[in-house]
Protein backbone atom coordinates (compact mmCIF):
# COMPACT_ATOMS: atom_id res chain seq x y z
CA UNK A 1 0.00 0.00 0.00
CA UNK A 2 1.40 3.68 -0.86
CA UNK A 3 0.56 5.74 1.83
CA UNK A 4 1.96 9.29 0.95
CA UNK A 5 0.58 12.42 -0.21
CA UNK A 6 0.76 12.83 -3.93
CA UNK A 7 2.15 16.21 -5.61
CA UNK A 8 -1.33 16.97 -6.56
CA UNK A 9 -4.81 15.35 -6.36
CA UNK A 10 -6.60 14.26 -9.34
CA UNK A 11 -10.53 14.22 -9.17
CA UNK A 12 -11.69 10.84 -10.62
CA UNK A 13 -15.27 9.19 -10.23
CA UNK A 14 -16.33 10.96 -7.15
CA UNK A 15 -18.63 9.92 -5.14
CA UNK A 16 -22.15 11.88 -4.82
CA UNK A 17 -23.70 13.66 -2.74
CA UNK A 18 -26.52 10.69 -2.54
CA UNK A 19 -24.00 8.36 -2.38
CA UNK A 20 -21.97 9.05 0.84
CA UNK A 21 -25.01 8.09 2.72
CA UNK A 22 -25.12 4.87 0.77
CA UNK A 23 -24.15 1.45 3.17
CA UNK A 24 -21.22 0.48 0.92
CA UNK A 25 -19.87 4.61 0.74
CA UNK A 26 -19.80 4.38 4.55
CA UNK A 27 -18.20 0.63 4.53
CA UNK A 28 -15.69 1.67 2.06
CA UNK A 29 -14.68 4.68 4.03
CA UNK A 30 -15.23 3.10 7.62
CA UNK A 31 -13.34 -0.26 7.16
CA UNK A 32 -9.63 -1.34 6.73
CA UNK A 33 -8.67 -1.93 3.23
CA UNK A 34 -5.28 -2.03 1.27
CA UNK A 35 -5.17 -0.37 -2.01
CA UNK A 36 -2.55 -1.09 -4.49
CA UNK A 37 -2.22 -0.08 -7.90
CA UNK A 38 -1.32 -2.34 -10.57
CA UNK A 39 -0.95 -0.63 -13.69
CA UNK A 40 -3.67 0.30 -16.48
CA UNK A 41 -6.31 0.97 -14.45
CA UNK A 42 -6.01 -2.23 -12.18
CA UNK A 43 -6.26 -1.94 -8.25
CA UNK A 44 -5.80 -4.87 -5.94
CA UNK A 45 -7.58 -4.42 -2.89
CA UNK A 46 -7.00 -6.54 0.57
CA UNK A 47 -9.94 -6.16 2.25
CA UNK A 48 -10.63 -6.42 5.73
CA UNK A 49 -11.64 -9.68 5.86
CA UNK A 50 -8.18 -10.45 4.51
CA UNK A 51 -9.83 -11.49 1.06
CA UNK A 52 -8.26 -9.92 -2.11
CA UNK A 53 -10.10 -8.30 -5.18
CA UNK A 54 -9.17 -6.44 -8.12
CA UNK A 55 -10.92 -3.36 -9.29
CA UNK A 56 -10.97 -2.03 -12.60
CA UNK A 57 -11.77 1.19 -12.10
CA UNK A 58 -11.90 3.00 -15.40
CA UNK A 59 -14.64 -0.02 -16.68
CA UNK A 60 -16.22 0.35 -13.33
CA UNK A 61 -15.79 -2.98 -12.39
CA UNK A 62 -14.28 -5.41 -9.49
CA UNK A 63 -13.85 -9.52 -9.07
CA UNK A 64 -16.01 -9.50 -5.61
CA UNK A 65 -19.09 -11.31 -5.01
CA UNK A 66 -21.00 -8.25 -4.36
CA UNK A 67 -20.17 -6.38 -8.05
CA UNK A 68 -20.37 -9.80 -9.66
CA UNK A 69 -23.48 -11.10 -8.75
CA UNK A 70 -25.80 -7.69 -8.03
CA UNK A 71 -23.86 -5.38 -10.50
CA UNK A 72 -23.87 -2.76 -8.03
CA UNK A 73 -20.69 -0.60 -7.22
CA UNK A 74 -19.26 -2.19 -4.64
CA UNK A 75 -17.67 -0.88 -1.30
CA UNK A 76 -14.20 -1.53 -3.43
CA UNK A 77 -14.69 0.38 -6.42
CA UNK A 78 -15.85 3.15 -3.96
CA UNK A 79 -12.57 2.26 -2.06
CA UNK A 80 -10.43 2.85 -4.98
CA UNK A 81 -11.88 6.40 -5.87
CA UNK A 82 -11.84 7.29 -2.13
CA UNK A 83 -7.97 6.78 -2.23
CA UNK A 84 -7.30 8.27 -5.39
CA UNK A 85 -9.33 11.60 -4.87
CA UNK A 86 -7.45 11.84 -1.83
CA UNK A 87 -3.97 11.83 -3.30
CA UNK A 88 -2.81 8.42 -2.11
CA UNK A 89 -2.74 6.08 -4.95
CA UNK A 90 -2.61 7.30 -8.86
CA UNK A 91 -5.02 7.40 -11.23
CA UNK A 92 -5.02 4.97 -14.14
CA UNK A 93 -2.51 5.94 -16.37
CA UNK A 94 -0.12 7.40 -13.73
CA UNK A 95 2.35 5.32 -11.51
CA UNK A 96 4.07 6.80 -7.92
CA UNK A 97 7.65 7.07 -8.33
CA UNK A 98 10.09 8.72 -5.49
CA UNK A 99 11.38 12.24 -6.57
CA UNK A 100 15.08 12.33 -7.49
CA UNK A 101 16.10 15.16 -5.26
CA UNK A 102 14.13 14.59 -2.31
CA UNK A 103 12.44 11.23 -1.88
CA UNK A 104 9.35 12.57 -2.43
CA UNK A 105 6.21 10.37 -3.68
CA UNK A 106 4.72 11.71 -7.13
CA UNK A 107 2.43 10.80 -9.83
CA UNK A 108 3.27 10.55 -13.26
CA UNK A 109 2.54 8.70 -16.95
CA UNK A 110 2.94 4.89 -16.80
CA UNK A 111 4.73 5.47 -20.09
CA UNK A 112 7.70 7.65 -19.04
CA UNK A 113 7.96 5.80 -15.40
CA UNK A 114 11.17 4.12 -16.36
CA UNK A 115 12.92 6.94 -17.80
CA UNK A 116 13.70 9.56 -15.31
CA UNK A 117 14.57 11.33 -13.39
CA UNK A 118 11.62 12.65 -11.85
CA UNK A 119 11.17 15.58 -9.48
CA UNK A 120 8.19 17.04 -7.57
CA UNK A 121 6.47 20.88 -8.14
CA UNK A 122 8.95 21.47 -4.97
CA UNK A 123 12.39 20.45 -6.81
CA UNK A 124 11.70 21.01 -10.04
CA UNK A 125 12.77 24.40 -11.85
CA UNK A 126 11.57 25.03 -15.28
CA UNK A 127 13.14 26.52 -18.52
CA UNK A 128 12.94 30.00 -18.07
CA UNK A 129 12.60 30.57 -14.60
CA UNK A 130 14.16 32.94 -12.22
CA UNK A 131 16.42 31.73 -9.29
CA UNK A 132 18.77 33.13 -6.43
CA UNK A 133 22.54 31.77 -6.24
CA UNK A 134 21.73 31.37 -2.92
CA UNK A 135 25.94 32.26 -2.73
CA UNK A 136 25.93 35.46 -4.52
CA UNK A 137 22.31 36.54 -4.42
CA UNK A 138 22.72 37.05 -7.98
CA UNK A 139 19.44 36.83 -10.55
CA UNK A 140 19.57 34.02 -12.72
CA UNK A 141 17.34 32.29 -15.31
CA UNK A 142 17.06 28.33 -15.65
CA UNK A 143 18.12 26.67 -19.51
CA UNK A 144 17.37 23.09 -17.93
CA UNK A 145 17.55 20.81 -15.17
CA UNK A 146 19.55 17.93 -16.31
CA UNK A 147 19.70 14.52 -15.43
CA UNK A 148 22.71 14.62 -14.29
CA UNK A 149 24.40 14.82 -10.81
CA UNK A 150 26.73 17.16 -9.39
CA UNK A 151 29.60 14.88 -9.49
CA UNK A 152 29.76 14.01 -12.94
CA UNK A 153 29.75 16.96 -14.52
CA UNK A 154 32.83 18.50 -15.37
CA UNK A 155 33.16 22.58 -14.76
CA UNK A 156 34.75 23.63 -18.43
CA UNK A 157 38.19 24.82 -17.77
CA UNK A 158 38.65 24.00 -14.45
CA UNK A 159 39.93 20.09 -13.40
CA UNK A 160 37.05 19.70 -11.28
CA UNK A 161 33.38 18.43 -11.37
CA UNK A 162 30.66 20.85 -10.26
CA UNK A 163 30.10 19.49 -6.70
CA UNK A 164 33.97 19.91 -6.16
CA UNK A 165 34.15 23.60 -7.55
CA UNK A 166 35.17 25.72 -4.58
CA UNK A 167 31.90 27.51 -4.19
CA UNK A 168 30.33 24.52 -3.93
CA UNK A 169 31.59 22.84 -0.92
CA UNK A 170 28.87 21.95 1.30
CA UNK A 171 25.89 21.56 -1.14
CA UNK A 172 25.24 17.42 -1.78
CA UNK A 173 27.44 16.24 -4.09
CA UNK A 174 24.86 14.21 -5.73
CA UNK A 175 22.18 17.25 -6.57
CA UNK A 176 21.10 17.35 -9.86
CA UNK A 177 22.51 20.03 -11.75
CA UNK A 178 20.32 23.08 -13.52
CA UNK A 179 22.14 24.83 -16.41
CA UNK A 180 21.38 28.96 -15.56
CA UNK A 181 22.25 32.48 -17.71
CA UNK A 182 22.62 35.61 -16.29
CA UNK A 183 19.83 37.54 -17.59
CA UNK A 184 20.45 39.98 -19.96
CA UNK A 185 19.29 43.83 -18.72
CA UNK A 186 16.78 45.20 -20.88
CA UNK A 187 17.44 48.25 -22.81
CA UNK A 188 21.35 46.82 -23.68
CA UNK A 189 22.80 47.74 -26.20
CA UNK A 190 24.69 44.51 -28.29
CA UNK A 191 28.09 46.08 -27.84
CA UNK A 192 27.41 46.13 -24.11
CA UNK A 193 26.37 42.25 -23.92
CA UNK A 194 28.98 40.84 -21.33
CA UNK A 195 30.24 36.74 -22.12
CA UNK A 196 28.65 36.08 -18.58
CA UNK A 197 25.14 36.77 -19.80
CA UNK A 198 25.25 33.88 -22.62
CA UNK A 199 27.47 31.67 -21.19
CA UNK A 200 25.37 28.98 -19.74
CA UNK A 201 26.71 27.83 -15.94
CA UNK A 202 26.23 24.81 -14.46
CA UNK A 203 24.85 24.70 -10.55
CA UNK A 204 23.75 21.92 -7.84
CA UNK A 205 20.45 21.93 -7.25
CA UNK A 206 20.16 23.16 -3.62
CA UNK A 207 22.31 26.45 -4.15
CA UNK A 208 19.82 28.12 -6.15
CA UNK A 209 15.95 29.02 -4.68
CA UNK A 210 12.99 30.63 -6.05
CA UNK A 211 13.26 34.20 -5.52
CA UNK A 212 11.09 35.39 -2.77
CA UNK A 213 7.73 36.96 -2.91
CA UNK A 214 6.55 40.17 -1.06
CA UNK A 215 5.27 39.27 2.50
CA UNK A 216 6.31 35.43 2.32
CA UNK A 217 9.61 33.74 2.20
CA UNK A 218 11.05 31.44 -0.79
CA UNK A 219 9.32 28.50 -1.09
CA UNK A 220 12.66 27.15 -0.99
CA UNK A 221 14.26 28.66 2.35
CA UNK A 222 13.79 25.53 4.02
CA UNK A 223 16.53 23.50 1.99
CA UNK A 224 19.55 23.35 4.24
CA UNK A 225 22.42 25.92 3.79
CA UNK A 226 25.66 24.14 3.11
CA UNK A 227 27.93 23.17 5.37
Amino acid sequence: MIDTAASGKVSLTPLAETEETDPRSQRARAERMSVTPLGGGLYEVESQSDNTYFVDLLGSRCTCPDHMMRGVRCKHIRRVAIEINEGRVPPPGKEAVECARCESVVFVDEKTAAAGPHFCDRCRLEPGEPVVDRATGDLLVVVAMTDYRANQVEVPGRDCTVAEYPTNEGYPADDPVVEVLYPIPSGLRPEQVEPRHVRRYSFPRSRLQRPERPGNQSELSDFPEPK
